[in-house]
């Protein structure tokens, strides 16, 4: 069971991702509430995941990779069926903190499961598995969370998910147990730093544009967050146990592969989560409508990681091929500042395709390519490490994302309050539609520039580590 049960949940946890952002104007619409209170129920989602990866994946080295893996399942399913019954967009939010720290331990633990159990091709294969049950997840969380939507409502579609959760802390009773010899103590400490660290970032992220960057709780928030993970920087040098030791960091082929999965994230998940709001409001898309549009950017994820590892194990450079997804996400993300509202789907399918074939190249091959640089017993700590980079690139980028969107647009429209309801796709009716549509249009595209620039920058720096790393069989770390 133990395959079985580790890819059923990577899909959940992907789909809960990428679905969740098709149910945001129904949210929004349901609660009454727009900009960051909206935006929390996602970027929530992904703060938690990307703090708390790190810390699961630790914790599974020590205490056991199976148990973390189904108390892990039982806290998302929590989170779900609390989220289904939140009368209030704080209990909303909170619950999706919650769902965010069981997906994260739900990826993590799985990860460090399969890199305990398999080895060489087969490894290679089944964190190929493993990506591409992301991009399953990825693929058809858009378009089956749409038709849920359209069919129950968006309370409906979470109380499923609580369903599954449950199914899945379930079945991984019957995985095999393994943890690393001799582990030491969980570093309390450590992870305490890095999970203040990133939600004081977020918060400043997230909260700035409404209150401003000048506003004495953004300011210091800010400040914290950055003197939070300078410190934890410094413990984990001297801790005997580390949450994130730092010879992994230091090895440069594993950290060159772990930033090309962040940077992959970072040019899909800003469109995934905000692309369908916009084609629901430029476009005029219903929820299931939006969703199917989106297999354009989600189903090359469905198909991709199989081919990618394929090519690999036939003997085709694995850094080749990073290095050639890495250029399609930017070119992607790019092309995307041609995006407009009179034939805003028909503008999107090019960029939409070259950007998810990127990321189905990613998901193929670069867990599998760092999970080969480090020892056996710090497979858990990799794994988390990779998701983590993954989760807070996501998380981050939401925040960023929508910080971008609020900001052009209060500065293009003059109001900040109109700013944030057009975001959430609310659009006014009659003489001054064309004008909030233009101004939606253009911070779309100033932002989807910001973007490419970042990723192109961030693919320089993974082509200088990569090709000049190791490239061989597993080495310590």
């Amino acid at each position: 069971m133990t395959l079985p049960v580790v890819l059923v949940g990577v899909v959940l946890v992907a789909m809960s991702i990428s679905g969740t952002a098709v149910a945001l104007p129904s949210m929004g619409r349901d609660l009454d509430v727009s900009g960051a209170a909206l935006n929390w129920v996602v970027a929530g989602y992904n703060l938690a995941f990307a703090a708390m990866t790190l810390v699961a994946g630790s914790a599974a080295d020590r205490v056991g990779r199976r148990r973390v893996f189904i108390v892990a399942a039982l806290v998302f399913a929590a989170g779900f069926l609390a989220t289904a019954l939140s009368p209030e967009i704080v209990v909303t939010d909170v619950a999706r903190i919650v769902s965010g720290a069981g997906g994260a331990g739900i990826m993590a633990a799985g990860g460090a499961i399969l890199a305990s159990s398999y080895d060489g091709a087969a490894r290679n294969r089944a964190f190929a598995l493993m990506g591409t049950m992301a991009g399953i997840g990825i693929a058809i969380g858009p378009t089956l969370s749409g038709a849920l939507i359209t069919a129950t409502g968006w309370r409906g579609s979470f109380a499923i998910f609580t369903v599954i959760g449950l199914l899945i802390a379930l079945g991984a009773t019957r995985a095999r147990e393994s943890r690393a010899s001799g582990a030491g103590p969980v570093d309390r400490a450590g992870s305490a730093l890095f999970i203040a660290a990133l939600a004081l970032l977020m918060f400043t992220l997230l909260e700035a544009p409404a209150r401003g960057w000048a506003h004495p709780l953004v300011l210091v928030t800010g400040i914290a967050g950055l003197a939070a993970l300078v410190i934890f920087g410094v413990a984990q040098r001297r801790s005997a146990a580390p949450v994130l030791a730092p010879s992994l960091v230091a090895n440069r082929g594993f950290l060159g592969w772990s930033l090309a999965t962040l940077t992959t994230s970072i040019g899909f998940l800003g469109v995934l989560v905000f692309l369908p709001t916009y084609l629901q409001a430029a476009a005029g898309l219903s929820p299931a409508a939006a969703g199917v549009a989106m297999l354009l950017l989600t189903a090359p994820v469905l198909i991709v990681p199989m081919v990618a590892v394929t090519l690999v194990n036939k003997g085709v450079s694995a850094r080749l091929l990073i290095m050639v997804a890495l250029a399609l996400v930017v070119a992607g993300n790019l092309w995307l500042t041609g995006l407009n509202a009179g034939d805003a789907v028909s503008a999107v399918a090019a960029p939409l395709v070259l950007i998810g074939v990127g990321m189905g190249a990613s998901f193929g091959i670069t867990d599998g390519q760092a999970m080969a640089l480090v020892p056996a017993d710090a497979v858990g700590m990799a794994a988390g490490f990779i998701n983590t980079l993954r989760g807070a690139a996501e998380a981050l980028v939401i925040a960023a994302f929508s910080a971008s969107l609020i900001g052009l647009l209060a500065t293009r429209l003059g109001d900040g309050d109109r700013a944030a309801a057009v975001s959430a796709g609310r659009v006014t009716t009659g003489a001054g539609a064309a004008a909030e549509l233009d101004a939606f249009t253009w911070s779309w595209q100033m932002t989807q520039f910001g973007v490419a620039l970042l990723c192109l920058v961030l693919s320089v720096i993974v082509g200088v580590l990569i090709l000049r790393g190791p490239a061989g069989p597993r080495q310590a770390a």
